[in-house]
């Protein structure tokens, strides 16, 4: 074999590994893309993704025409590098060709090419999907062959081929995503973009506030003490019951009373033409559900009632919304929080404040399946109400009972973890 022809056996060879290392990286490439980048830039326009999406589109199609010129290169290589050691160093060079291209091959044509198309698959694949396109095109009968064996290999062992070719997250993946989104996104609004995912699992039972601690207005009460009531009132709408709360007959919006407080005769009429009807709440319901139904009835404050219609507590919009953005400045129990911090000695926790808060407030894991409060759930824990301050260890946490009356578990101090 003279000099000639031997330089251009051996540029051959070189062209054909360089092939090989475009179709290794190109296959890695393409798998590589974040599907949800690619969806998002081809919607903007990128024609690279625009044309990576569309071999996406068939998987099979894609891998098929990626593995056919891979392997057709690989073994055209092969042939090639033998011709050349035999020519070179006789029958001996066989098993020389096959060492020295596998080498050759595994660097330049596999590792180093799908390496780096794994660290950047849009520089790849983006690029690639140009000669991918028509390559497709022109050895598509050869990839439709190629597919109707596989998919019919896949089939006997009972796989559909394209079961899996739309993306979809989990809510958990969700999570993840936000949380692991670093920089991208400020950590407020992870927390907010988290707190909405958190809606579905959530219920009014778990923000509203308890029937024995909502402030409402008796109407049986004299209306000299409902006028004080009303002007002392922290907040813009009550609920208005007859002698029991579990007679709620409406609610009552502040900023609407100007005509009652403007009349030479005050009653109790005027006032409770001002009064919008009552709108309940089942127990149970998931906020997203709710905050839906807020929507839908034009509402920001609802009754929560159980099976049997008695009330349970008051469930409002600004509950709802702050379990997304957090606790609002002009919230007015911000003076007297349910979880007070004591100097070096733990906190001390209001017997009404929720599971759910103290999780998030103290970082712990109390369960939530059962009781909504502390009191309810230590009392559950006791198995009988204390009488007196007693000191217990309640799921790996020190707790102390402070105050209890009339059956109830008003104060409890934590105490500091080990």
């Amino acid at each position: 074999m003279n000099d000639a022809s031997l330089y251009l056996l051996f540029s051959i060879l070189g062209v054909l590994i360089v092939l090989s290392g475009f179709f290794s990286s190109s296959e890695t490439g393409m798998m590589s893309l974040n599907r949800y980048r690619l969806k998002h830039l081809k919607k903007s326009g990128h024609k690279g993704a625009i044309r990576a999406s569309k071999l996406l589109a068939r998987t099979d199609q894609l891998i098929g025409v990626i593995l056919i010129g891979n392997n057709f290169v690989n073994i055209l290589a092969s042939s090639i590098a033998t011709i050349i050691a035999i020519r070179l160093w006789g029958d001996a060079g066989i098993a020389i060709a096959t060492t020295i291209l596998t080498i050759v091959i595994l660097i330049f044509a596999e590792v180093t090419p799908k390496t780096i198309a794994a660290l950047y698959p849009e520089r790849i694949a983006f690029p690639a999907s140009i000669l991918l396109i028509p390559l497709l095109k022109l050895l598509y009968p050869f990839v439709w062959a190629v597919n109707l064996i596989t998919n019919g290999l896949l089939k006997l062992l009972g796989i559909n081929s394209t079961a899996n070719q739309k993306d979809h997250l989990s809510r958990e993946e969700l999570r993840t995503l936000v949380n692991e989104a670093g920089a991208l996104i400020p950590k407020k609004h992870q927390d907010m973009l988290v707190g909405i995912l958190d809606l579905e699992k959530v219920t009014v039972d778990d923000i509203m506030v308890p029937r024995n601690e909502i402030i409402g207005i008796d109407i049986e009460d004299d209306l000299d003490e409902i006028i004080r009531q009303i002007r002392a009132s922290q907040h813009t709408r009550l609920p208005v019951y007859r002698k029991d709360m579990n007679d709620v007959i409406g609610i009552l919006h502040l900023r609407n009373l100007a005509k009652f407080f403007t009349s030479e005769e005050k009653n109790k009429a005027i006032l409770l033409q001002e009064c919008r009807e009552p709108y309940f709440i089942p127990e149970g319901t998931p906020l997203h559900t709710q905050l839906y139904h807020f929507q839908k009835q034009k509402r920001r404050i609802g009754i929560v009632v159980d099976e049997y219609g008695d009330v349970q507590g008051i469930a409002t919009l600004e509950d709802i919304l702050e379990e997304i953005v957090g606790e609002f400045t002009t919230d007015f129990s911000a003076n007297s929080p349910d979880i007070t911090p004591l100097e070096g000695n733990g906190f001390l926790v209001d017997g009404t404040t929720t599971i759910r808060y103290v999780n998030k407030r103290l970082g712990w894991k109390l369960p939530m399946s059962g009781p909504k409060t502390m009191n309810g759930l230590i009392i559950e824990y006791l198995e009988y109400i204390p009488d007196n301050p007693i000191c217990l260890t309640l799921h790996n946490h020190r707790i102390e009972i402070k105050h209890v009356k009339d059956n109830f578990i008003k104060t409890i101090r934590v105490l500091p973890d080990d």
